[in-house]
Order: structure tokens, then sequence, then C-alpha cells
């Protein structure tokens, strides 16, 4: 998602390129393509008008700074501006002085309400947090029985009482249960309807005045745009939430969800979904969304991904292989895997700096690419994999591969000698030389540090790959 929006704001950055500085006059046609990539975004109007005008009050009444161009400046107030409205910072979940937290989930059917309520609770189990479920959705179809199942995936206990109990008492006997057994946390999942009715706002309020939630989050929809911030705003008035968790961040929803909850409700947003996955669920961060709304990746959280997935006895293992060029076609396989495991190749290019603009069909090539390369390692015997000079050398070999992943013996060869240039290459990063790149770029480069062009081959990963491995590299972290 936020990429018409990111386009159509660098469109207003372009109108200020080659201006000597910010002023009325030539500020307006810029403003006028902000409010217009908001709208366009399915933003809230009267955020869009309190935006666009704290923006026009900010840039005129900016000091200019030395070396900086007026399009960069405008860039860094609408960047703060956009970062005030969704929230300033973190709002992290409560953690109740005695246990247990009680975390009371709301929102409409449809949301991924008791998806959001098992991707929390894992969430909270990362953190070291003993969690609970509860299930008090006692009227839609298998609503029980999905939870129970998700329960069961991720290792968190489902308490239910099937569906004939009354939700409020459920809640109840769900929080003395989990205040028994000495739980840190218990998750309600509650039911929702196909839109606002009273008996449904009236079961919440029971519900919440039964069990006095140290949190109420609503689930919101993010593809419902500026209708969000809406039902927000109506769920706080009811009921009186404490914040709100938007899923489905990762569809092609236009990001006007994210820039209008807070401001119209004045709830933070805390969580935000961002796959299917019950892993795909990240804090809120609104500098982060900030920056990759306007196309300046998000690394933070890019590094925090690899965290959660890397070993570091094993990156400072891979570190060494890759300074004495022994990185080998298992070690490619690993980091291979390690990339899926952290998400879509298209959603990690996106918190890299400059990367967000590869096109749809670049990421469809990039990740058949992949496919490819990991279907000829897996012909290969261990041996092989150990010493790619074997392949090098023998064209039999190549033909066996070839014939066992479906391929040709010369994408074979391709294979081969992309991976050891790239070894070449990643041994004299290793060790701060960096050679000229056009010609012998990684493989999946066209070479020479350019973005990856239409009909790139070999391993399309290589480009951001090696974006990532500075970034880990500070942090301690080696390489992916």
């Amino acid at each position: 998602m936020f990429d018409a929006l990111a386009d159509r704001l660098e469109s207003a950055w372009k109108k200020l390129r080659g201006q000597d500085k910010i002023s009325e006059a030539n500020i307006k046609e810029a403003l006028r393509e902000v409010r217009r990539a908001l709208l366009e975004a399915d933003a809230n109007l009267q955020v869009v008008k309190e935006f666009v005008s704290e923006v026009e009050k900010k840039a005129l009444g900016a000091e200019v700074i030395a070396g900086v161009r007026p399009d960069q400046q405008f860039i860094k107030i609408v960047h703060d501006e956009l970062v005030e409205v969704m929230g300033e910072a973190n709002v992290p979940l409560a953690h109740a002085d005695t246990a247990p937290t009680i975390v009371l989930m709301a929102g409409l059917q449809g949301t991924g309400k008791t998806t959001a309520s098992a991707k929390l609770a894992l969430h909270l189990r990362k953190l070291e947090r003993s969690c609970m479920l509860v299930a008090t959705d006692v009227y839609r179809p298998a609503a029980i029985d999905q939870l129970l199942a998700l329960g069961q995936q991720i290792n968190i206990p489902v308490f239910e009482m099937g569906s004939d109990a009354d939700p409020v008492e459920i809640a109840r006997q769900g929080v003395e249960r989990a205040r028994a057994e000495g739980v840190d946390t218990v998750i309600i999942d509650t039911a929702g309807r196909l839109q606002i009715d009273q008996d449904m706002m009236a079961e919440l309020a029971r519900i919440k005045e039964t069990v006095q939630p140290n949190e109420t989050l609503l689930v919101v929809d993010a593809m419902t745009g500026q209708e969000a911030a809406t039902l927000t705003r109506t769920f706080h008035d009811q009921i009186g939430i404490t914040g709100a968790i938007l899923t489905k961040m990762d569809g092609d929803s236009r990001g006007g969800a994210a820039l209008s909850v807070r401001q119209i409700s004045g709830q933070p947003i805390k969580f935000i979904g961002v796959g299917e996955k019950v892993e795909a669920l990240q804090p809120f961060y609104p500098d982060r969304m900030a920056s990759r709304i306007l196309g300046m990746g998000d690394v933070l959280t890019l590094v925090e991904k690899a965290q959660e997935e890397v070993d570091l006895a094993d990156a400072e293992k891979m570190q060494e292989k890759i300074l004495t060029a022994k990185f080998d076609f298992t070690d490619f396989l690993k980091q291979m895997r390690l990339l899926k495991n952290m998400g879509s190749l298209g959603g990690l290019l996106k918190m890299i700096p400059g990367m967000g603009k590869i096109s749809g069909e670049q990421l469809e090539q990039g990740e058949a690419q992949l496919k490819r390369a990991e279907s000829m390692i897996n012909s290969m015997t261990m041996e092989e994999r150990r010493d790619p000079d074997l392949l090098s050398g023998s064209p039999s070999r190549r033909r066996r591969v070839a014939r066992g992943s479906g391929y040709t013996e010369s994408d074979v060869g391709k294979l081969v000698s992309d991976f050891q240039r790239m070894r070449s290459m990643m041994q004299q990063m290793g060790q701060g030389n960096f050679p000229g790149m056009p010609g012998m770029g990684m493989p999946g480069m066209g070479g020479g540090g350019r973005s990856p062009q239409p009909g790139w081959r070999g391993y399309p990963g290589a480009a951001p790959a090696k974006k990532k491995k500075k970034e880990k590299k500070r942090k301690g972290f080696g390489t992916l």
C-alpha cells in the first residue's frame, strides 16, 4: 500500500525543484498536489484540510537551511507533519501491575479480529508474556473453532464454553481461569456484526463492565479508508476504546485509514497487520510509517524482523565464510529461506531506502529467479554445493543438475558463474574494498548498484541483501 500516495507526493516535490527558496508563490502548486494525494488515498476530508494548512504554515515560516534545497526542506516538513498526524510515537500495549492484563478485542465482522487476537497473543509471547485467548463470539459459525485452531497453531491456550453460553459469562470465567493459572495476559475475542448495531454495542458494554479490561482495542480494516476513522470514533463514543489495530495493511488499500484514525478518534494505532500469516503483526511506529509513505524505506523494522530470525552465532560464522570466500551454495540456500521467513521479497525491498520503486513485474521476475535458483541447488549433491568449482569444470555434472531441476545446462552454468562472481565481490566488500561495479554486478543486478531492471537474472535478492548486510553489520548482525 501507499504506492499511489508516494507517487503523488513525489510530484509535489518536483514542483519545488529548481527553486531558490520556498515562497507563497511556488508552494501553492506543491500543496495542491499534497491535498490531491491525501484525498486520493481516502484520508478524512477534515484531516486533509488541517494537514495541508499546517504544512503551509510551517513551510512559509521555515528558516532557509544552508545547503538544503527547497524540495528537501518541504519533504522534511511533510514528514514531520505525517508523524504528528499519526501519533508522534509508538504507544505500547498496557501491562497491568497485577496479572492478568485484560485485552478486549472489538470490531465488525470481516476485519480479521479473530486472527488479530491470535497474532497479538503470539507477539506477546515473543516478549515472554504468557497469554490465554477467550472465545466469546457465539454467533458467527465456526468462530470458536477458528480461534481454537489458531491457538493450537501457536501453542496458546483457548478458553471456550461452546456456542450456547452467554458471552459475558464466558469472558468472566475466562479471566478467572487466567488469574487462577497465573497467566500474564488474557485476550478476549468478541462478536462482530456486518455493521454497527445496538445489540452488539450493548453486549460489548456488558463484557467491558464485567471484566474491566486494561485495553479495549478496535480492529479496523485498513481498506475501508476514511470510514475507518468514523468507525473508530463511533466505537470510542459508545464503548470507550484505548487504541486500534489496522489489519490488511499489506493489501492494495490507499492508506487513508492510517492517516485518519488517530486524528479523528483521538486514539492511537497500536499495531498493524501486514499479512495473513499469524506472525504478521507489527507495533505501529508513526515515524517509520511516514518514512514508508515518502519512499524512504524502513530500515529499523527490517533489522527487527531480522533479529527475530537470525542467530548471532550463525551470523558470525556466515561473516567469516564471506571474508574467506568459503560462502557456498548451502549457505546461499539457507539465506534464501531466511528471506522467505522474514516475509515477501516485495515487502522487504520496500523497507530498503531507494528500493520502493521496483515494479510488480520486476518483483515477479525476482521471485521466479529465486525459485529457479533454489530448484537447481536442490538438484546438486552436497559435494557440489560445498564446492561450486566442481560444476564449473564438469559439463556432465551441469547436465545432471539441469535434468534434475527442469532447466537447461546453460541456466546451471549461469547460476554457477553468477554465484562465483558474487562470492568474490562479497569477499572484497567484507574486507572494505568496493570493486568497480559496471559489468560485474551482484548476480541479479545489471551492475553498478543501480535499481534492478527488467530482465535481471541470477539471484534477484542480491542487491537488497547488500544493503541489508551493511545495516546488520552496524548492528552486529553480520550478513543476511
